[in-house]
């Protein structure tokens, strides 16, 4: 974007929204009077752009609808004049004026024309915000103007804003499995025990299993691997290998009892040893064996030793000399790592607690954060970059929130919805 960018509509939203203009004596384009009481209401759906706005225009107080443009004669561009939803606007609100408008019933709409009004320094802040060539974030240069309150404030709201998203896919797993909460736990689960390489490998695999199935199982971690191994294709080779023998034997009874079918394959392709699905499935066994009530366990705990202790499992003994079938390897006991378990708080726990206490109507934002806050930061280019323009990332909600910033906002120029973007704009140099 080139310096003095032409301005964009959005803008004159962000003006109008928190008054950032000279209010005093202001007039209309016919010579009105024009007092405001109340702005109105961000409309982001269709119709007008501010709605219930309190104005009074010359001697009249009015209660109606605001619109928006950078020239008067966008209202004809955009067929304002035939659409009877935009016979609700008291006031046509324009960077600068072109020409009377008229509402579909042909009565005037009257015109406050902003150029003029807005001062210079919050215009320049806008030119610098929006110059981002060659620049990673938008703000980057501005980044020293907004203090640490303001930036740990937007973090924590950034924070609440990835919760709902994630609850949002969260709503329709508990849609595909009839609300059964524990079903629920075991796909994100598996999803997050194949980390970035076969994480939807594992989602699929875990929409092969019914968990009523898999609950009845449960009490034995053999069966529950051969059912995993089974369904992922790990049990579909020959080795002269008594376990593997005995997990197969266990999978093919239960394929026949209960019908199940899977083309789900995996991948073992630029994995370390301890991240193959062999033993990420094995893992995963042994964390549910014996477990009928794993996932309210989950939701009853918020000390955040006491979830990893949860968490924690190690794969059964064959494993401990073999990360693949028929071949054995140094010996070492195949334990959920402290990063994987925090991945998995991360990324499964902590959303399906809020999703889960939103249902129930008993919201704690504060036991979440501080269960958050007690994780290290995720190291990423994204949250590298934002160190490097001296972002301070010191846990794990803060990384999160980061990578909620980059994504919806840095990346969408979304800078007049970003609580730093705004602190920028407002500022001035003395």
């Amino acid at each position: 974007m080139k310096k003095n960018e032409p301005m964009k509509e959005d803008f004159l939203h962000y003006l109008w929204q928190y008054q950032l203009f000279d209010t005093a004596d202001l007039q209309s384009t016919s010579g009105e009077k024009i007092k405001i009481y109340k702005p109105g209401r961000l409309n982001r759906n269709a119709g007008p752009d501010f709605l219930e706005a309190k104005l009074q225009i010359g001697d009249q107080l009015w209660v109606g609808n605001v619109e928006i443009h950078l020239n008067s004669s966008d209202w004809y561009v955009h067929n304002h004049e035939q659409d009877t939803a935009y016979d609700t606007v008291i006031l046509h609100v324009v960077w600068q004026e072109g020409m009377p408008v008229f509402r579909k019933n042909n009565t005037p709409v009257s015109t406050l024309v902003l150029a003029g009004l807005v001062p210079k320094y919050i215009q320049d802040n806008y030119q610098k915000l929006f110059n981002t060539q060659k620049k990673w974030i938008a703000c980057e240069d501005s980044l020293p103007v907004v203090d640490s309150w303001v930036q740990a404030h937007w973090i924590e709201r950034l924070y609440v804003e990835r919760l709902h998203h994630k609850s949002t896919y969260i709503e329709s797993l508990l849609a595909q499995t009839q609300n059964d909460w524990e079903a629920v736990l075991f796909r994100l689960l598996l999803k997050n025990f194949g980390l970035k390489v076969n994480g939807e490998n594992f989602a699929n695999l875990s929409q092969t299993i019914d968990f009523k199935v898999f609950r009845k199982e449960i009490t034995n971690s053999v069966r529950l691997e051969a059912l995993l191994l089974g369904q992922a294709g790990l049990l579909s080779g020959t080795y002269e290998d008594a376990y593997f023998g005995q997990l197969k034997e266990i999978y093919q009874f239960q394929k026949n009892k209960y019908q199940l079918e899977s083309t789900v394959r995996v991948q073992f392709f630029r994995l370390r040893p301890p991240n193959f699905p062999t033993i990420r499935l094995a893992q995963l066994a042994a964390l549910y064996a014996g477990k009928q009530h794993f996932f309210q366990s989950l939701m009853q705990e918020d000390n955040i030793d006491a979830l990893r202790v949860l968490l924690h499992a190690q794969a059964g003994e064959y494993w401990n000399t073999h990360y693949v079938f028929g071949k054995e390897s140094k010996k070492s006991i195949k334990r959920t790592t402290k990063s994987l378990i925090d991945l998995v708080l991360i990324n499964t726990i902590i959303p399906l607690k809020f999703a889960y206490q939103k249902s129930m109507g008993n919201y704690e934002p504060e036991s979440l954060f501080s269960i958050m806050q007690a994780i290290k930061a995720e190291q990423n280019s994204i949250v590298k970059n934002f160190e490097k323009h001296n972002i301070k990332v010191s846990n794990a909600m803060e990384s999160q929130a980061l990578l909620t910033l980059k994504s919806d906002y840095c990346n969408k120029q979304a800078c007049l919805q970003c609580e730093i973007g705004m602190k920028i704009l407002k500022h001035t140099a003395g």
